[in-house]
């Protein structure tokens, strides 16, 4: 495990307005990470527990890892978009972070609608010259969820790692599966589950620390 800084938070210039973040940091950076958080008009913000807890096990794992507040939470401007100005957010939160640390090796972790923005995030990149390196999407939105809410969520790389609680109140394995079928993509489970992983945070923290080799 690598030593940390203590977390940093900052408002950086965003599409629309200020977008605030959280940053945890290795002393020696060698990777960029941006982590986000569930749908903001149901609660979510940077200081989720379960984003919380991708932060800093991708921190312990070499990456300078940035959690931003979605658009209307926390000192984030701008209006709730659906995930679509969310993705300019993001990529923004990335621009800046390669400003400041390098074009090092890039890596999205998403919770719930995080990961759902997370997938469309990794698509605009795959297009350009920057594709991510790695990526964890937890309690992904998929699929009608509870709440009447549709996402119809993009395919991801094939190396995704994809983690959903066996008895997610919120979004149901089925949907997942569903999702990830035609990909032909492997899901871990982690049995007995609710979508926010209570009392199961650290299966998230070691699933990850062992697919992934520090950097």
């Amino acid at each position: 495990m690598s030593k940390s800084l203590p977390t940093e938070s900052a408002l950086l210039n965003g599409p629309d307005g200020s977008i605030e973040v959280l940053i945890d940091a290795p002393v020696e950076v060698r990777g960029i990470a941006v982590v986000a958080h569930p749908h903001p008009l149901f609660g979510g913000a940077n200081t989720n527990k379960v984003a919380h807890t991708l932060a800093r096990t991708l921190r312990d794992l070499g990456y300078a890892t940035l959690r931003p507040n979605f658009r209307g939470v926390g000192k984030s401007e701008g209006t709730h978009d659906h995930g679509i100005a969310e993705t300019e957010d993001m990529l923004s939160v990335i621009a800046w972070a390669h400003s400041r640390w390098g074009m090092l090796p890039l890596a999205l972790g998403g919770f719930s609608f995080g990961g759902f923005v997370q997938t469309r995030v990794a698509k605009r990149l795959a297009e350009g010259v920057t594709p991510i390196k790695r990526m964890v999407l937890v309690g992904l939105a998929t699929g009608e969820v509870t709440g009447a809410r549709q996402y119809t969520t993009e395919t991801v790389p094939a190396d995704t790692l994809i983690i959903h609680g066996e008895q997610d109140e919120t979004v149901a394995l089925t949907n997942v599966l569903d999702w990830a079928r035609p990909q032909v993509l492997p899901i871990v489970v982690v049995p007995g589950a609710d979508h926010f992983f209570h009392g199961k945070l650290h299966h998230i923290r070691d699933l990850i620390t062992q697919r992934w080799a520090p950097l």
